[in-house]
């Protein structure tokens, strides 16, 4: 779909870029010539992707481990980036933290533990990469990775759609107090496009291959279909697009609404089984963060 070399000049930040949709974004990027920077919590897993991608596509792929809920240690990151490689171009907000819960059974710090992430740090990471562009008058493209649940809202993943909705906000305000310093900021929707992580926290036992039928195209999304719309609005040539989120899932929630109102029908026994299994998996990637 691309001309080879499109993204060739680019220096684009991609946060949660070890695993997941980061992951297959930051391959298409680097195969169309744009040198990378994955930030993300755990070092070994940025740096083993890292390897993987040039061993692959050869190019530059590089990383830097952080915590984005802080704010000090975000900024620290992106000064290290322009210190040691100069201005990004661009930036892809892709971190990001979820899993399904009925809203009354939230602690306090469940609640925080996705709002500090997706709220807070990706704010962070904007402001921080923003106002250096603003102040070195460079221009720039931020691309966030939202849900379709900014439109319909979504029960069960209540901390979550609330953040996404406020990203969904930050895009668009953005796009006019920035526009004038050409900065864009999209954002994108994806439907069901599954990955690991995503499916051991927001499908457990499940998989998202079984809303397939409540799907106008009756299927789940191709990574291809998502890397190339990140290629598109991140590439030169679509300048006046800016303030915009975008759904690509296969028209998923104009057909049925808020995800995940099936779960209604879950038991107190088969929330307390699917608890167990994300706690699990939460406990598997805390210990990976130190490799």
């Amino acid at each position: 779909m691309f001309k080879d070399g499109l993204l060739q000049g680019k220096r684009i930040l991609i946060t949660g870029g070890g695993t997941g949709l980061g992951k297959e974004i930051a391959e298409r990027y680097l195969q169309l010539g744009a040198e990378l920077w994955l930030a993300g919590r755990r070092g070994g897993v940025l740096e083993d992707t890292a390897k993987s991608l040039t061993a692959k596509h050869g190019g530059t792929v590089r990383t830097h481990a952080v915590d984005i809920r802080d704010a000090q240690a975000v900024d620290a990151m992106v000064q290290r980036i322009w210190d040691e490689s100069g201005p990004l171009t661009g930036l892809v907000n892709n971190a990001a933290g979820n899993f399904i819960s009925p809203t009354k059974d939230l602690t306090p710090n469940g609640f925080n533990a996705i709002a500090n992430i997706v709220f807070h740090g990706t704010f962070y990471v904007t402001h921080a990469v923003g106002r250096r562009w603003i102040a070195g008058g460079d221009k720039g493209s931020v691309v966030s990775i939202l849900v379709t649940w900014v439109w319909t809202g979504s029960p069960y993943v209540v901390p979550s759609a609330m953040s996404k909705a406020g990203l969904h906000v930050m895009t668009k305000s953005l796009a006019v107090e920035w526009g004038r310093y050409g900065i864009r900021l999209n954002a994108i929707a994806p439907g069901a496009f599954p990955t690991e992580g995503a499916s051991k926290r927001l499908r457990p036992g499940g998989s998202f291959e079984e809303a397939n039928d409540a799907n106008p195209m009756r299927r789940v999304g191709q990574m291809p279909e998502l890397q190339n719309l990140a290629t598109f609005l991140m590439a030169d040539g679509c300048e006046w697009l800016t303030g915009e989120t975008i759904a690509v899932d296969g028209g998923g929630y104009l057909a049925n609404g808020a995800s995940f109102a099936e779960l209604d029908k879950l038991s107190d026994a088969d929330w307390a089984r699917m608890r167990e299994m994300i706690q699990a998996q939460n406990a598997k990637d805390r210990a990976g963060r130190g490799a």
